[in-house]
């Protein structure tokens, strides 16, 4: 077995609606983690949930929202995501949406390309 890592695991929850600048902002959060060298990027979409302002936003039968929930998972060092935490937060202020950040430590067990 290799040697593990400590990491960080960041969690960003916005909305499939929430744009920065002319792109959606999990794109633009997902570049940006990119361009700063993160270990990794993940954009989920959920098919329920709401957020500080108690707005239920699902994609039930007959309803479908064009803003649902979206949860971008980033995998970094400490060192790297302390300046884009920074940068995601003016992000987010820039695109005049709440969204929740957290940090958790993790172990990271592997890590590495896959076959070209």
């Amino acid at each position: 077995m290799g040697r593990h890592i400590e990491g960080k695991l960041v969690r960003i929850f916005i909305g499939e609606g929430d744009r920065h600048g002319h792109r959606p902002l999990y794109t633009a959060i997902v570049h940006l983690a990119r361009e700063m060298g993160l270990g990794g990027a993940t954009v989920l979409r959920g098919i329920e949930g709401f957020g500080a302002d108690s707005v239920l936003h699902t994609a039930r039968l007959l309803r479908l929202s064009e803003d649902l929930p979206i949860v971008v998972e980033i995998v970094g060092t400490e060192q790297k995501l302390g300046p884009f935490l920074e940068r995601v937060e003016a992000m987010l202020d820039e695109a005049g949406c709440g969204g929740l950040m957290t940090v958790e430590r993790v172990e990271v067990v592997r890590y590495g390309p896959g076959r070209a």
